[in-house]
Parts: structure tokens; sequence; C-alpha cells
């Protein structure tokens, strides 16, 4: 017999689904809530960003590096280059490098190597009686000079004025092709984030000051060690050590702040527009492994104002032009270091890092 009254509704205990809700079909909104609290739904987006990104990865380098092909070469250009095989030479050049050489006349030899240490001209143009004399500088742009050197004496020969072509600053026996710099910048540049990234994951609790502290840290030490690498253990290039060491903290401390900034703006996809200012747009761009004049023309400009090109020029007026650096690309890192430094700063409190006042007190209040 029933313990309840006729008429009496039996109670469902508090909290439990009326019976049969276990069994009830998800409405498609509820699925879709459901999937986006899910850990697919990132793992999904991230298949689809990955893919992408290899693509574009891959699409930057290949279309700025596998077919370098001169632009605008500044040229200083000295002797008679009114003479018939000047003109000869100089229009034959322009013709066979399918490109413009930016000809700028000077006095004297010695005034056109002046400014070819200020890196202003990347060859010179001696434009004797009976030949012409070609002064290329490899530490300039070792692909720039070996262009003009391949096609010089071809185009001699067709205008019928003998050519001789002399490197008059060339590269360090260690380092052949000039990548060497390209690599110690590329270096500082990815660890510099990835060093970011490590302490946003394995240091989450730093406060913001602990934070840019720490940043600055690594950032000395790290390039300490690529300094000591490159110079001291395997002799690859011989380095200024103080101001290259310094170079590459600048740039490690640079780019880690750049994703601690995007970061602070992005949350955990800040790896996005980092990998896209740094990786993507900035190394191919920045005339490291192909010199400036060789690339499409929006890369050459765009590049000195993105942290690896401002470093890869100061390294490369450091090793190979010393006396005569130059301030901006200085100006580029430490703007860009500034700036990600200060927008952290100023939005902190949306950083997923820090120990915070509430966790603070409630240490105190458990001890």
């Amino acid at each position: 017999m029933s313990d309840h009254e006729p008429g009496e509704q039996s109670q469902q205990p508090q909290g439990h689904p009326p019976h049969g809700a276990h069994g009830r079909v998800p409405t498609p909104g509820e699925r879709w809530a459901a999937f986006k609290r899910s850990p697919f739904l990132p793992a999904i987006v991230l298949v689809f960003i990955l893919a992408a990104a290899a693509g574009l990865f891959a699409g930057s380098y290949t279309y700025s590096m596998a077919n370098p092909t001169p632009h605008h070469v500044p040229t200083a250009v000295v002797g008679s280059p009114d003479a018939a095989h000047g003109k000869a030479f100089l229009g034959g050049m322009e013709k066979a490098l399918n490109a413009s050489l930016e000809v700028r006349r000077y006095d004297s030899v010695a005034a056109a190597r002046r400014d070819v240490d200020e890196q202003k001209v990347f060859a010179i143009v001696d434009v004797g009686e009976r030949k012409v004399t070609l002064d290329v500088s490899g530490a300039s742009g070792a692909s720039v000079a070996q262009v003009l050197a391949e096609t010089a004496p071809k185009v001699g020969e067709r205008v019928g004025a003998p050519v001789v072509v002399k490197d008059i600053k060339p590269l360090q026996e260690g380092d052949p092709r000039g990548l060497a710099i390209f690599y110690i910048s590329l270096a500082a540049v990815i660890i510099g984030f990835v060093g970011a990234i490590q302490l946003s994951v394995h240091a989450r609790g730093l406060n913001p000051a602990e934070r840019i502290a720490f940043t600055a840290l690594y950032a000395l030490l790290g390039a300490f060690v690529i300094a000591a690498v490159v110079d001291w253990w395997l002799g690859a290039v011989r380095l200024p050590f103080v101001e290259s060491w310094l170079i590459l903290a600048l740039t490690m401390f640079a780019s880690g702040m750049v994703f601690t900034m995007f970061n602070t703006l992005f949350g955990r996809w800040a790896m996005l527009p980092t990998w896209g200012l740094m990786v993507l747009l900035g190394n191919p761009s920045s005339g490291g492994a192909v010199s400036w004049p060789l690339l499409p023309s929006a890369l050459g400009h765009i590049g000195q104002w993105l942290p690896p090109g401002a470093s890869v020029n100061a390294q490369h007026t450091a090793v190979y032009f010393g006396g005569h650096q130059h301030l901006f690309p200085f100006l580029v890192l430490g703007g860009w270091a500034l700036v990600s430094s200060a927008v952290f700063w100023v939005w902190r409190h949306r950083h997923p890092g820090g120990r915070g006042a509430g966790a603070a007190h409630a240490a105190s209040g458990g001890a």
C-alpha cells in the first residue's frame, strides 16, 4: 500500500531532474553551448590556423627570397660617365638587371667610398678612358654584390668596354655568404618571444614589474650566450662583442615585450599577431638573407621599421662598418620595446598572469 494519501503528489528529491530528463535529446542550442565549453572548439580553430600559418610562412619566405631581383641599386659613378663607353655600360647594366641603377655622381673615388661606409651606395663605377672599374661591397650586401659582379663583365663584353671587378669591403672568411648576422638576429627574435611565452606558462604568477625584469634578464643572458657561441666558440664572425651583445639583448627584450603586449590585448591568441609581425613579415623583410635592394620594394621599406630588420641593420653596421653606426635602428628597437612595455603596463589588469592582491591577502590569511 502506498504511504501517500490519494491525490497527494509524489515529491522528487530537490536538485534532481524529473524522470526521463537524462534521456531527453539536447537541443541544437544546448549542443552548441556544450561544444563551446569543450576543448574541441579551440583545437579545431588551431588546426585551421596552423595550416594557414604553414602556407603563409612558406609563401612569405619564398616570395621575398626564392628569386631575388634588383629593383633600385644606389650606385656611385666617378670618372667620365658621359663618355660613350660609360653611357653604354650603365645602360647595359640597367637592361641586364632589369632594374634601375640610382646613379649618384661623385668627384672622387675617396668620396664615393665614404658613402659606401655610410651604406648610402652599394657599388662604385669608375669610368676610365678605356675601361670600367666596378667596386662592389660584399659587406654591404652579399647578394647585391654577387649580382653586380656576375653581370658587369658580360655587359662589358657586349658594349666593348673591359670591366675590372673588385670587392672593396669583403665579408669575413667565416661568413662567406653574409648570413651569420641574419641567423643571430633571427635567434634573438624567436627566443625573445618564446621566452615570454614560457614565462606566461611556467611563471604565470609574476607581477607586471617582475615580468618586465625577468624579460630583461633572459634577454641579457641569452644575448651574451648567442654572441659568445658565434664569436668565441665557433669563430664564425668576429664581433665587436659588447656592442653586438647589447644589440641582441635589446632585440630579445623588444621581441619578448611585443608578445607580452599582445598577450595583454588578445589573451591566449597572442601568438598569432606576434608570429605574423616578427616571423611572417619581419624576418623576410629584414635584409639579412637578401639585401633590401633585391627585395620587393614594399618589403624593403617596411622591414626597416620592424624589430628584425632594425636588429640586422644595427648588427651589420657594428660588424662591418664600425664608426659609421646609425641611430635609426636603435630608435626602432627602443620604440617597440617602450611602446610594448607601456601598453602592457597600462592594461596590466587584463594580462592573464600575476598574483593579484586577492591572492596575497588569501595567502596571508591562510598563514
